[in-house]
């Protein structure tokens, strides 16, 4: 443990120092990567963090050139809505950060109250806090998922009607962003993306493909195929959102009626350990009671 709590305490002393004699080059490439004001996130310990990030890990996230891990890393951030929160180097550095700074705050505890906690206590807290900002974004992803199979067939609803009532299917898109202005829809937020990347010259499949990998979801991949198709052989707009509104309420019942046998299995073992044990405790309880006395 002693070894240990050395070793990361030098890794400490090592970013702290490095920090402080970085060469040129590493401040301009900090300054490069500093220099888009990010968005203050709805996580109180990535604002904490930031500060941090760019004093002490940034540089050395930025040295991290797999592009493979890099790829990754970008996928994470642009599926779980974080793009405007953080960019790769800073994803990177939190990684870093936490990395560090979670086993030696364990040590810390450990040392000052006597826990006696294993070495390995502390490698796996290394490990769950280079992971967090993963785990995070995972987690980010699937609320969004859920914000939008609950949008979908009432967004196309609403689309299908806007395009019969005679506007085309983008002037649709804005009337209905426009009304959604102040929620917490992802749908319309992601849909507000779109409108903005077809005004700053992107062709409308393209910026519909990218918003499908934005949301990374089955559901919205399908729809745009149908749009992007749908454009392209000039077939009625209306009739496909029809079709597609249909679908994705099939969809959901199938999924409600998945969710409802899950959770019929789910409850048979807390039903198997505390009812059933009670039920027949209650009933032979005074037929063992009875025949421990003799009969009497």
């Amino acid at each position: 443990m002693l070894i240990l709590g050395l070793l990361l305490a030098g890794v400490a002393v090592f970013l702290f120092v490095s920090s402080i004699f970085a060469s040129n080059a590493d401040k301009s490439q900090l300054s490069w990567a500093n220099n888009a004001e990010p968005v203050k996130s709805k996580n109180p310990i990535i604002n904490f963090s930031r500060p941090l990030v760019h004093q002490f890990t940034l540089q050395h996230a930025l040295k991290i050139r797999s592009e493979g891990y890099r790829k990754k890393v970008r996928k994470f951030i642009k599926t779980s809505g974080l793009s405007a929160e953080l960019n790769e180097d800073e994803f990177i550095g939190l990684q870093l950060l936490w990395g560090i700074m979670f086993p030696i705050f364990l040590l810390i505890m450990n040392f000052s109250l006597q826990l006696g906690l294993s070495p390995y206590m502390c490698v796996g807290m290394g490990l769950i806090g280079f992971y967090l900002p993963q785990i995070h974004s995972k987690g980010e992803k699937k609320k969004r998922e859920l914000s939008v199979r609950a949008d979908l067939p009432f967004f196309i609803d609403l689309l299908a009607l806007s395009v019969e009532a005679g506007l085309d299917f983008f002037s649709a898109i804005q009337k209905i962003v426009d009304k959604a202005q102040g929620t917490d829809s992802v749908l319309a937020d992601e849909f507000s993306i779109v409108l903005k990347d077809i005004k700053i010259g992107s062709s409308k499949t393209q910026a519909l493909k990218e918003m499908a990998e934005r949301l990374d979801m089955n559901e919205i991949t399908s729809f745009v195929a149908v749009l992007v198709d749908a454009e392209a052989t000039g077939a009625s707009i209306s009739q496909v959102l029809k079709d597609q509104s249909e679908q994705m309420r099939l969809e959901r019942f199938v999924r409600a009626e998945k969710a409802g046998a899950r959770a019929s299995q789910a409850i048979l073992i807390p039903l198997m350990i505390f009812i059933l044990p009670a039920v027949f405790i209650m009933v032979f309880g005074p037929v063992a009671v009875s025949f421990m006395s003799g009969g009497k």
